[in-house]
């Protein structure tokens, strides 16, 4: 059990836990910052990733094959789509952004490999799970504390939706669903002491009121996929009943309170008073649930059933369940009405946007439109259009804006599947697929490894626990773009791997010397039998090279290069051109960031920081695109001018700078140049009205002020001819 072992008992016979610990510190962090999402911070994160697994790999080595076959092919498919993203930067049209794209998925790739490479017990396993659900529960209770003691609250939401801390309101639900899975899945295990199945029950309340706050309806259908998930697949489901069912009933209860912030936010009432009643229920139910699990978690390890009433009593919760199950059905049923209308309205409104929803009715339940559907139609277009590589990791976004029936701008294609379809093709498709079933594979044997194995379950456990969270970012990020949070997507591999971690493996028994078919004795073993021969050699100063001397043993460091050489040495290449690829755009983009900061007062500083950011990223434009800006504003067109010319040498497609390319060389009276460069720019961006605009001013002969235009773009005026 875990109380009973203490930590550095734990840390003495699995070493790779003090890396993996490091690690999720390393992930809450990014949950607690945008996500993770900006470069700036989950580059730097790779490098401390990197080190982690060199420094784990260095202390414990790992024979590979040793490892699960399905673990290996795991790994090596992730590695293999890695490469296929880095040779996307060949032919795609944003090279930068599919570079940014690559080193993303090689993070992802480091993360399954800390967490997945070493064999854990349960012991282990669960101290890291229980350390990363944990530190997600304080997490959750320091935001809601934080946003309901503002002053000024309104600033963490968007409209009526919380998007503190991620920055984005769906990836802020499922921020906390991701870790209130495997809370709950983790609060039925009787391996576990009393008290920290109910701190784990009772935060998975106060996660789920946190993450009500920010009304996603993403995070809703996840949640009823994940409830078909869990009890279809996983084994336990009375177990898995009992907990939920207290945790259901205190989000259920506190749900009004939550969802009536939002309320307050859109009609302009009293935010802080909602806000305050929220965080107190939430709160209150979240020690309310907390102490009943606890207290039943109590009573069954100081006064178990017998095998017969054990039996008689789960019977009886699996009857109950049932007839919840079929009560919740046919009330669904009732409430939905005609479930042929009910589905045609669902597809109406995912079809039509946003307009097509009900506004009348909370989001949640208003129906399914957003711009998903022109995401996912344009995606797939593309996809026909590049069916075997793909259009390149990261480079969605231009061939949206060139296709787009809706105003938006999304960088990403908004589902998991349809980024490796559309950006990797065919073949990166089929490499992930196969990849993830490989992986799915190896962690579901550890999670029902309980069937065949009662020396360790609580390792069962804790892999599906692992697989829960993981599970949650997958569904959820089916249809939406959780790949690029690495606060969302790290801590996903890093339960896969963790659940792979847990998969049973072969015991390597050592050889026995003088039995046919032993392997040879070690190296440090054959050392040690020469070494009297090698002393006996120097005693007698003897310099041949003679079985066991100093010089033969120099001749044999000095030897050709064996496979094990040739692994490490190409291992630390591979590391050192990894780190390179993360350090370099990361230094760029703090130079970009440096220069945005400081131009209105030190231009020059300004300039010079985006030419070096511009070669540390030898691929990006946006150094360039941000000195041409800043040219702008100080009325210098030559250098705009010059620099957007530069900007466009590295991505030909770059709406902006090939817009302001024109607006300038319609205020110098360069007419033509000017009018075939807003029509390309028109062409790169068709829904656009801005830049409609300026192409029927242009037309007509008139020319374009760059001043008023730049004010325009900024919102602050629209009339720029």
């Amino acid at each position: 059990m875990l109380h009973r072992v203490p930590l550095i008992d734990i840390l003495r016979r699995t070493p790779v836990v003090l890396p993996a610990l490091l690690a999720i510190a390393l992930f809450v962090i990014w949950s607690s910052s945008e996500g993770g999402y900006p470069v700036t911070h989950w580059a730097p994160g790779g490098l401390v990733l990197l080190a982690l697994l060199a420094i784990a790999l260095w202390s414990a080595p790992v024979h590979v094959r040793e490892l699960p076959r399905a673990l290996r092919v795991a790994l090596a498919c992730l590695a293999a789509y890695a490469a296929l993203s880095y040779l996307s930067i060949l032919w795609a049209q944003v090279p930068a952004d599919a570079w940014e794209g690559a080193n993303r998925t090689l993070l992802y790739l480091l993360v399954l490999a800390l967490f997945s490479l070493w064999p854990l017990g349960g012991r282990a396993a669960s101290l890291l799970l229980c350390v990363w659900i944990v530190a997600m529960i304080g997490l959750a209770a320091y935001v809601l504390l934080h946003v309901s003691g503002s002053a000024a609250p309104a600033g963490f939401f968007g409209e009526d939706r919380l998007k503190y801390p991620a920055g984005y309101e769906n990836a802020a639900a499922a921020c906390w669903c991701m870790a209130m899975w495997p809370a709950v899945l983790l609060a039925r295990s009787p391996q576990l002491v009393a008290p920290l199945r109910g701190l784990l029950a009772g935060g998975a309340v106060l996660m789920g009121d946190v993450a009500l706050l920010s009304q996603s309806r993403g995070a809703l259908y996840a949640t009823a996929l994940m409830l078909i998930l869990v009890f279809a697949l996983l084994p336990g489901r009375v177990r898995t009943f009992l907990v939920l069912i207290p945790v259901a009933g205190g989000i259920g209860l506190t749900a009004p309170a939550i969802l009536h912030v939002g309320d307050r936010l859109l009609d302009g009432g009293d935010v802080k008073s909602a806000l305050h009643t929220a965080a107190l229920a939430s709160l209150l139910a979240t020690v309310a649930v907390g102490a009943i699990v606890t207290a039943c978690a109590a009573l069954e390890r100081r006064a178990p059933l017998s095998a017969s009433a054990s039996v008689r009593f789960h019977r009886v919760v699996a009857a109950v369940a049932l007839v919840i199950l079929v009560g919740v059905i046919l009330g669904g049923l009732v409430a939905a009405g005609d479930p042929v209308a009910r589905v045609e309205n669902a597809w109406h409104t995912f079809k039509g946007g946003y307009s097509a929803n009900n506004s009348h009715v909370n989001r949640l339940v208003g129906g399914f439109g957003s711009g998903r559907y022109d995401f996912y139609r344009v995606g797939l277009d593309e996809f026909a259009a590049h069916p075997l590589l793909g259009i390149g990791a990261d480079n969605f976004q231009q061939q949206y804006l060139a296709h787009a029936r809706t105003g938006e701008s999304p960088h990403y294609p908004h589902s998991v599947e349809l980024r490796a379809l559309v950006q990797g093709g065919v073949i990166g498709a089929l490499i992930a697929l196969v990849g993830l079933v490989a992986a799915l594979l190896c962690g579901g044997r550890a999670a029902l490894a309980v069937r065949v194995r009662r020396d360790d379950p609580l390792a069962a456990a804790v892999a599906a626990a692992a697989l829960g969270g993981f599970a949650y970012w997958l569904v959820h990020g089916s249809f939406d773009w959780f790949w690029e949070f690495a606060g969302l997507g790290a801590p996903a591999f890093a339960l896969l791997g963790l659940a792979c971690s847990l998969t049973p493996r072969a015991v390597r028994l050592a050889p026995v010397p003088g039995i046919a078919g032993s392997a040879p004795p070690r190296a440090a073993d054959a050392s040690a039998s020469r070494a009297p021969d090698a002393a006996q050699a120097e005693e007698s100063g003897s310099t041949t090279l003679a079985s066991g001397s100093p010089r033969r043993h120099e001749a044999q460091r000095r030897g050709p290069l064996t496979p094990a050489r040739a692994g490490l040495v190409s291992g630390i290449a591979l590391a050192l051109v990894a780190a390179v690829s993360f350090v370099l755009p990361w230094f760029s983009q703090l130079q970009v960031e440096r220069a945005a900061q400081i131009w209105p007062t030190a231009p020059r500083q300004a300039y010079s920081a985006l030419d070096r950011a511009a070669n540390l990223n030898p691929l990006s434009d946006e150094p360039y695109v941000l000195a041409g800006s800043i040219a702008l504003r100080f009325g210098d067109l030559s250098r705009a001018d010059r620099e957007f010319a530069l900007a466009l040498e590295r991505n030909s497609n770059d709406t902006y700078a090939t817009l302001e390319r024109g607006a300038i060389a319609s205020a110098r009276g360069e007419r033509r140049e000017a009018l075939l460069l807003i029509e390309r720019a028109h062409r790169l961006s068709r829904r656009n009205e801005l830049i409609s605009e300026v192409l029927a001013i242009v037309r007509e002969g008139r020319r374009i002020d760059v001043e008023v235009l730049n004010r325009s773009i900024l919102g602050k005026s629209h009339q720029f001819a």
